[in-house]
């Protein structure tokens, strides 16, 4: 209990850091990919890995992972504003997945993109 509770502050601690510096939230054109990857790497990455390979304890590897590739972008960007509490009987790591990634600040269009960045990773 007390290293999921570590993890979590750890990820809001990255996530006030992000959103102090200007990170995440509201795209301003451009190269949705770069984007998605861009915003990915600012509120993601400290959980799901910096290439989506997962990280022990915190949040599973999204590189070929089945939810990603049999849902649609809108179904998950649903799910990443939503987000998944330890509790959920579906929740499989025990570690709070925050409603949009703990990022207030990213827009559901901002969470598109990002979906479509995840899509990529092979």
């Amino acid at each position: 209990m007390r290293n999921r509770n570590l993890g979590f502050a750890a990820c809001l601690a990255i996530v006030g850091l992000t959103v102090a510096c200007g990170g995440g939230g509201g795209s301003e054109g451009g190269d949705t990919l770069a984007q998605g990857e861009k915003m990915y790497k600012q509120t993601c990455a400290l959980c799901h890995g910096p290439s989506g390979q997962g990280m022990d304890r915190l949040g599973k590897e999204l590189i070929g992972n089945e939810f990603v590739a049999l849902n649609s972008t809108s179904t998950l960007v649903d799910f990443l504003i939503e987000g998944r509490p330890a509790t959920h009987p579906d929740n499989e790591r025990g570690v709070d997945m925050p409603p949009r990634g703990g990022n207030p600040n990213l827009s559901d269009e901002d969470l598109a993109a990002i979906v479509g960045f995840i899509k990529t990773l092979k």
